[in-house]
């Protein structure tokens, strides 16, 4: 692959922290194959990467759908002939219930874009990355501040985001004989259409409701990027990134 672009898979990649990463790694020199639920904003933010001189992809897909993710990365690997690297950044957040009243529908909804979504997209690209040549790669996961600590009202959101650091830490270790590399990216009130709320306040552990500081979505895409620009023998396997301010690490 010397002199060639490398090529990134970016779910969620239409908007938000998913766009942000795309276009950090475009211009990076990735070619990039964007997937979500939504053609509209893929086909705009492909606009974006050929408007900075990069290549891309914009493939329809519902990570929770086998079949989608398949398709998907056949996709990549017909279009651009491998995957470097993945971002598993598609996520979802259930509205806000006490734990008494979560509907069984938004867990398991929860359950099939944040944790089976994660998995099959792994699935796929390990399998990938291991048999094409050369060999190897690197994905990334998007575990958010809530694969640490969770929001009131939020059980069904934490628990995927607990668990992708299960399939973080087991990816890592499997991918060792493979050359491929896996990490995962705790984001902490990046601003994007998801936290437009959190000005206007958020629930606190103390009962409270109090605005939050965020941060340039910006930051979060040149981290990832970042991660991405790794040789595959040194590999962040955890990063936060958050906005300086933001009640995370005092107690609530």
């Amino acid at each position: 692959m010397d002199g060639e672009k490398k090529v990134a898979v970016v779910t969620g990649g239409g908007s938000g922290i998913g766009k942000a990463a795309a276009l950090a790694l475009a211009r990076d020199g990735f070619a990039l194959v964007l997937a979500g639920r939504r053609t509209a904003p893929l086909e705009s933010a492909a606009s974006e990467i050929a408007g900075i001189g990069g290549a891309a992809l914009s493939v329809a897909c519902d990570v929770g759908d086998e079949a989608d993710v398949r398709r998907l990365f056949q996709q990549a690997r017909q279009h651009f002939g491998r995957v470097d690297f993945v971002f598993n950044n598609a996520g979802i957040s259930p509205p806000r219930h006490s734990i008494g009243d979560v509907p069984l529908t938004e867990w398991h909804a929860a359950l099939a874009v944040n944790l089976t979504g994660v998995f099959l997209c792994t699935r796929e690209a390990f399998a990938l990355m291991r048999d094409q040549q050369p060999s190897g790669g690197r994905i990334v996961n998007n575990g958010s501040i809530s694969a640490h600590v969770p929001r009131p009202g939020s059980i069904a959101y934490t628990a995927t985001k607990h668990a992708v650091t299960g399939i973080t830490r087991a990816t890592a270790l499997e991918g060792r004989p493979h050359r491929i590399a896996c990490g995962q990216i705790d984001i902490g009130n990046a601003a994007t259409a998801l936290t437009a709320d959190l000005s206007a306040g958020r629930e606190q552990a103390d009962g409270q409701w109090r605005p939050e500081p965020t941060m340039d979505v910006e930051e979060a895409g040149r981290a990832v990027a970042y991660m991405a620009s790794l040789p595959l023998d040194a590999n962040v396997l955890f990063m936060t990134v958050m906005a300086t301010a933001m009640p995370y690490v005092g107690r609530g």
